[in-house]
């Protein structure tokens, strides 16, 4: 018999952490993704992928803000620039549940760039200064902000202080802080995340210079260790794509970063925690890779491995037996 996982209703968080969170990705963290994630820690801040005002207001808004109330604490991340979209936006949010909402200042894609939508903004810090303001005056739940250190021609410290400094005059009190600038130009999204070098320097100098700030260090990181270092001098930590393809790295995150006295979910654990909502998703004609793909990162570092990931990236699509399957790769994590 599967375990049955149990909706219950979603805890008041008067208080949200930001010691440690998942960064929002595209195409990534989807809230079957999500759900995923949320077994491994019950502390980590979950984000949404990046979903733009224009897409929330005049798409299927109901697909966007559509999340299991398991996935708590969970933050929306916004992307836009017109500040009375943002704050209809961030009003849908907080009618939905969501426990913050970001503004998106740090993607450097050609195609939100022309539309004043990400790091681009950057360049803009009374516009971002407006956006904010307008959020809050919508909403009662916390506006946060994630950025980067700077854009090509408008990278220096200063520039930095300065747009801090004015979207902090705003209301807003927690940044995360990608510590990389962006280069509008020339460079992939993809590049943009690699090639800029880390400067965690920048983003220790602007912690130091905005004390009252809580600032929340993203890029690079890969291993808790890591991240309990980098909590000797920011409020908090994000990880990426290191979260995504290693994902049973969360599975420590409750006991080391939080405190947690409660036992480490195992591998075999989480993937039979994960049964009864694939079965749900089939019964709504939806397909296992949907879900599947997302857990495809359990498979690392022990024998088999391989073949886990095989099984459900492979030969999922072959199978007239989809959750037999899930089975079947399910036993290769016994004692994992």
């Amino acid at each position: 018999m599967q375990p049955r996982i149990a909706q219950t209703a979603r805890p008041e968080w008067s208080v949200l952490s930001r010691r440690f969170s998942v960064a929002p990705m595209m195409d990534w963290t989807d809230r079957h993704c999500r759900f995923f994630l949320r077994l491994l820690s019950k502390n980590a801040l979950l984000y949404t992928e990046m979903v733009t005002t224009g897409a929330l207001l005049h798409g299927d808004t109901e697909r966007f803000l559509r999340h299991d109330e398991t996935e708590h604490p969970l933050a929306l991340q916004l992307g836009g620039s017109n500040p009375a979209d943002l704050a209809a936006s961030a009003r849908l949010a907080q009618a939905a549940g969501f426990d913050e909402v970001n503004l998106n200042v740090g993607c450097p894609s050609d195609r939100v760039q022309n539309n004043m939508i990400g790091a681009v903004l950057m360049g803009h810090p009374q516009l971002v200064a407006d956006c904010v303001k307008a959020m809050r005056d919508a909403v009662t739940i916390p506006v946060t902000v994630k950025h980067r250190i700077g854009i090509n021609g408008r990278d220096s410290y200063e520039q930095l202080c300065e747009f801090v400094g004015t979207v902090r005059d705003a209301g807003c009190s927690s940044f995360t802080v990608h510590a990389r600038i962006a280069i509008l130009e020339g460079l992939s999204p993809k590049e943009n995340r690699d090639i800029p070098p880390l400067r965690y320097d920048i983003a220790a100098q602007l912690k130091q210079d905005f004390p009252e700030l809580e600032i929340i260090l993203n890029g690079g990181i890969k291993t808790l260790e890591q991240c309990q270092e980098h909590l000797n001098t920011f409020d908090g930590v994000m990880l990426g794509r290191e979260a995504y393809h290693n994902p049973y790295l969360l599975a420590g995150v409750d006991r080391e970063l939080f405190g947690s006295d409660a036992p480490q979910i195992t591998r075999a654990e989480a993937l039979t925690l994960m049964r009864p909502y694939v079965e749900a998703h089939l019964r709504d004609g939806g397909s296992m890779h949907h879900i599947t793909r997302h857990v495809l990162g359990l498979g690392t570092g022990f024998p088999g491995a391989r073949k886990f990931r095989q099984m459900l990236s492979v030969d999922i699509h072959k199978t007239d037996d989809p959750l037999g399957l899930l089975d079947r790769a399910g036993e290769l994590l016994e004692g994992r």
